[in-house]
């Protein structure tokens, strides 16, 4: 199993804090794995298998469990008197009505929660009300680009090419990776997050009357395809419509809303507002979308579509994000910056490119960034070496040494 060192540190340090732990992320990204993992660190710290009740609402054998009414009987009749009972609940969105076990179960002494969960859907509605500022959410991605060369064991320049081919997620990276057994695997994937991740979506419409059901799968991948050709632009409702539209196929801006709406709740993309530099504020048109994985991307897409400046834009995004800045899109004028990384109030403003040695891409990356008036940190990120240096505070570099950062 590969070990998240980083999301594992994160669960010890909440370890019996009076918060429910929530985990999501992508399908295979590690979820599972993450809390059997934990569960061994609890048993090696002295904590006895009775004090720990683990259920995977994935496996056949907990069926029955996902009536929320037998599933609080059970966990109840489990509870370790005057001990900490620690209580794992993964894939718990397939439970109608489970956030009534999880408020039940919050308020007793003496337990500890963890749940997991592959769509965002989960965090809305009822649960949301019931438990606002009693939970913490630990968002959890596939693997970093450092991640991948550990466990890997790949030099930098052949890892970023492998990385950025066959996506991060854990068991690509310790698979054999032969381009047959990777296309099958990423298809797998991309087929159980379209369909179970629906059908999560309509479990949990029957207690969350906003959440429209889908229905259309064939318009759903026709969707996410054209969203993973528009890495890195800016996109909208209607732009995605008025491209529906123009293949031939009616349909209204609210139905495409819905459809982008399912696709970001269940983890395969991210959005990316646009912010206003000068007057610090969010925008409301033309947000960007990235794609949670590369070889996700590459698995939806045409070979024709790569394009290396967007795949380490994509990158970069969600480095960023691993590293617990808020990320947006930033516009200064006329211009656009590529990130805006913010985090308790302080901004670094990142370019990213994939090569700068011709002038003029140069002089076009760092204009933007010379523009911005204010003394916040500004960096260019760049797949060249030979551009690396101090332009009048302006830091330009080399995109696989700044990933590999601590």
């Amino acid at each position: 199993m590969v070990e998240r060192r980083e999301y594992l540190n994160r669960l010890i340090k909440w370890k019996d804090e009076q918060v429910i732990k929530v985990v999501t992320g992508i399908r295979r990204c590690g979820k599972s794995t993450l809390l059997l993992q934990y569960q061994d660190k609890l048993k090696a710290s002295g904590v006895s298998d009775e004090r720990i009740i683990s259920i995977n609402f994935e496996e056949l054998e907990h069926e029955e469990l996902q009536d929320y009414k037998k599933l609080y009987s059970y966990l109840k009749e489990r509870l370790c008197k005057d001990q900490k009972t620690y209580i794992f609940l993964d894939e718990i969105q397939k439970v109608p009505s489970f956030e009534k076990v999880v408020d039940s179960l919050y308020v007793k002494p003496n337990v500890d929660i963890y749940i997991t969960g592959s769509n965002a859907c989960m965090l809305s509605g009822d649960l949301a009300t019931i438990l606002t500022g009693r939970y913490i959410e630990i968002k959890m991605l596939p693997l970093s680009f450092k991640e991948f060369l550990e466990i890997t064991g790949m030099d930098q320049e052949r890892g970023l090419a492998e990385y950025m081919n066959d996506g991060g997620l854990p068991y690509i990276a310790v698979m054999d990776r032969s381009p047959e057994k990777i296309e099958a695997y990423l298809e797998g994937i991309y087929n159980t997050v379209i369909v179970k991740d629906i059908e999560d979506r309509q479990t949990r419409k029957e207690t969350d009357p906003s959440k429209r059901k889908i229905t259309d799968i064939l318009l759903l991948k026709t969707i996410a395809k054209y969203l993973a050709s528009v890495v890195g632009n800016p996109v909208s409702i209607k732009s995605i419509t008025d491209y529906l539209t123009s293949t031939g196929r009616k349909i209204s801006a609210n139905t495409v809303a819905d459809y982008v709406e399912a696709l970001t709740e269940s983890f395969i993309f991210y959005p990316a507002e646009r912010f206003d530099i000068v007057g610090k504020q969010i925008l409301k048109t033309n947000r960007k979308l990235y794609i949670v994985d590369l070889g996700l991307r590459n698995h939806i897409l045409p070979r024709v579509h790569y394009d290396l400046g967007f795949s380490l834009e994509n990158i970069v995004y969600f480095e960023l994000i691993r590293r617990g800045y808020r990320v947006l899109i930033g516009k200064a004028g006329n211009a656009e910056v590529d990130f805006v990384a913010e985090k308790n109030r302080t901004y670094i403003y990142f370019q990213v490119t994939a090569d700068m040695t011709a002038k003029e891409t140069f002089e076009r990356e760092l204009r933007p960034l010379v523009n911005i008036k204010d003394n916040y940190e500004k960096i260019v990120l760049t797949a060249d070496r030979l551009t690396m240096g101090n332009y009048n505070g302006i830091q330009v570099k080399y995109l696989p040494d700044w990933l590999l950062e601590k």
